[in-house]
């Protein structure tokens, strides 16, 4: 989760379409996975890991992130969450890789580094910007490195030891909306001087629309392997 955009819309995070119905969508796509313990890699704020600490039985956290100023701790639901800078062997049985692997030049070395902190049998949960015709400034700003097909971040699970449970992509509905935008922008040779997230706050009507279609998606999740703004891959590490 990056930090950029948790700084744009601040204690209204959790009220945003987009990351409300990711958040719907990651405990849709982990189904009947009942985790105990949970290493949210590239955390951000923690918002998928107080998440699922809130709406599960997951009893802790491990929230890793280079950008933390210092190791801190927090209570989530009166249940601990651990802020890292790093961390060695855990004994967590899921592992988060939210909006993670698109910012680092090598996504397998970087995936394949944490999977071997986790026990046999531990679930992977990575979700990514989907399709590189869909590259604009908001990559640009947020300092991703590419954008995935399904088949791709599949690829790289596997090359880093993990066997893929299934993949889907996510917010097809709205995906031919941002899809015409950003083709459009493109023809037109609009570029920012100073490349800015296209996260924003919205209209509370506008909102809710976009969360509706959102949702409307959830239950055909794990399905849809034909486009969406968003690439989920569950896999386990054998």
């Amino acid at each position: 989760m990056d930090l950029k955009e948790t700084d744009i819309l601040g204690e209204h995070i959790g009220e945003h379409w987009y990351y409300r119905s990711k958040c719907a969508a990651m405990q849709k796509f982990l189904g009947n996975i009942r985790p105990t313990s949970i290493l949210d890699v590239g955390a951000g704020s923690g918002f998928f890991s107080r998440a699922l600490l809130e709406q599960s039985a997951a009893r802790t956290a491990w929230c890793v992130d280079i950008s933390y100023p210092q190791d801190s701790d927090d209570q989530t639901s009166g249940k601990p969450i651990h802020f890292r800078r790093s961390v060695d062997q855990l004994d967590s049985d899921l592992i988060l890789l939210m909006d993670v692997l698109e910012h680092v030049d090598d996504d397998v070395g970087l995936l394949a580094e944490y999977v071997a902190k986790v026990p046999s049998g531990a679930n992977v949960l990575i979700s990514v910007p989907a399709f590189q015709f869909l590259w604009s400034d908001h990559d640009v700003f947020l300092e991703h490195k590419r954008r995935y097909r399904l088949p791709e971040i599949e690829a790289v699970a596997q090359q880093a030891g993990l066997e893929v449970v299934r993949g889907s992509y996510y917010f097809g509905a709205v995906f031919p909306i941002a899809a015409s935008l950003r083709l459009l922008e493109r023809a037109q040779g609009k570029h920012q001087r100073q490349p800015q997230s296209q996260l924003k706050r919205h209209h509370p009507l506008v909102n809710a629309i976009l969360r509706t279609l959102s949702a409307l998606e959830l239950p055909l999740l794990g399905l849809n392997r034909f486009a969406g703004l968003t690439a989920f891959c569950l896999a386990r590490k054998p």
